[in-house]
């Protein structure tokens, strides 16, 4: 299912044809040359002094870790359609800079990296589906994440299968028309 983007001006495809479903593929495996793909995608991302704040935690579908994220880290209704997918993304930050203040921007920067991460998994020919719907404890602990990192998102990676997988909420969500505000709604300053 496509659900390409109605833009005021022509934007790339890639990024008029990615958005988040959640009908994944349970078959479809993450290959080396794919995780390695998205992976430096979020290490390319640009961050303020290039510090690079991000932690990446990939787990893939069968393993120990991604079984205990997909049982006792997700929440809500994540947990029925986001273990379909062949891979958990785990995206961790530093909080604190070497010297122990506050990384200020590190929440900022590792959203950069999240976005180029999703945008390269489109490229391949994947989805992705990022969840705030998780118990950010919970995956802190089952991936024995150090103090200083704070779990920021969990991103579903995968093959998108045909939305009659799903059923219920989610299955409503997936056939629904793709919306945004308009650019006069959220350009405040030097409209076009």
């Amino acid at each position: 299912m496509k659900k390409t983007a109605i833009t005021a001006a022509p934007i790339a495809p890639v990024l008029a044809e990615r958005w988040s479903p959640r009908a994944f593929d349970e078959t479809h495996t993450l290959s080396q040359h794919e995780a390695l793909s998205i992976l430096e995608a979020g290490r390319w991302a640009p961050s303020s002094m290039n510090g690079q704040p991000w932690r990446f935690s990939l787990l893939n579908r069968g393993d120990a870790l991604w079984q205990k994220v997909a049982e006792k880290g997700l929440s809500g209704f994540n947990k029925a359609w986001a273990p379909r997918a062949s891979a958990l993304l785990v995206v961790s930050v530093k909080t604190q800079n070497p010297d122990g203040s506050p990384w200020l921007g590190a929440h900022y920067d590792a959203g950069l990296s999240v976005a180029q991460m999703c945008i390269q998994a489109e490229e391949l020919g994947l989805r992705t589906h990022q969840m705030g719907g998780f118990v950010k404890d919970a995956v802190h602990k089952i991936l024995d994440l150090a103090d200083d990192l704070e779990v920021l998102v969990v991103v579903a990676i995968g093959k998108q299968a045909p939305a009659d997988t799903l059923e219920g909420p989610a299955a409503e969500r997936e056939v629904q028309a793709r919306v945004r505000h308009e650019l006069d709604e959220i350009v405040l300053h030097g409209k076009p």
